[in-house]
């Protein structure tokens, strides 16, 4: 296993019982874990034409901005309901322990854009599609998504491939 992987850490009953917090601020804090892991999630996406990474709030938005300047493209951040500033487009969602909304700027993307989306973990997929959902009201080519790891009991990936069909790398799988 990648040392970047061993320096993820489980909390318990976080942010509510019965849910198990992955902490990636242990790598994060690591300079040459972090790198490692930006790598893995990079790397099956080199050679891609891309025009944007999307970051999905908010260790999407650590991860997507390092994966967007390996790759040499822009950044777009997709947030939680009102905390992007002027106009948005907004969507609601559900997750593994809630219901969210998630926006994303009205002009964050062009029509025709070729993006994927990031994310450090995956759980239900419903976060993840959400995100896809608004880059796709915009007239994005949304080509994939990566996320670090997966958290199995949920199904995300099962999801995910139910409502997309498009590639989803996890770098853990690796």
């Amino acid at each position: 296993m990648p040392r970047w992987q061993d320096l993820i850490r489980t909390i318990p009953d976080f942010p509510t019982p019965g849910v198990r917090f992955r902490d990636i601020m242990p790598m994060l804090a690591d300079a040459e874990a972090f790198v490692a892991s930006i790598d893995a999630i990079a790397d099956p996406w080199r050679g891609t034409v891309l025009d944007a990474v999307i970051g999905v709030e908010s260790r999407g938005f650590i991860l997507g901005a390092a994966l967007a300047r390996a790759l040499g493209t822009g950044f777009a951040p997709v947030r939680k309901a009102g905390k992007l500033p002027g106009q948005t487009l907004m969507l609601d969602y559900s997750l593994e322990y809630s219901h969210g909304q998630l926006e994303i700027h009205a002009d964050a993307l062009h029509p025709g854009a070729r993006v994927i989306l990031v994310d450090d973990v995956l759980a239900t997929g419903g976060t993840l599609v959400a995100a896809l959902q608004l880059a796709q009201r915009q007239g994005a080519e949304v080509i994939g998504a990566s996320v670090l790891f997966e958290l199995d009991e949920f199904r995300g990936r099962d999801y995910w491939h139910r409502h997309t069909g498009l590639p989803l790398l996890i770098a853990t799988d690796g």
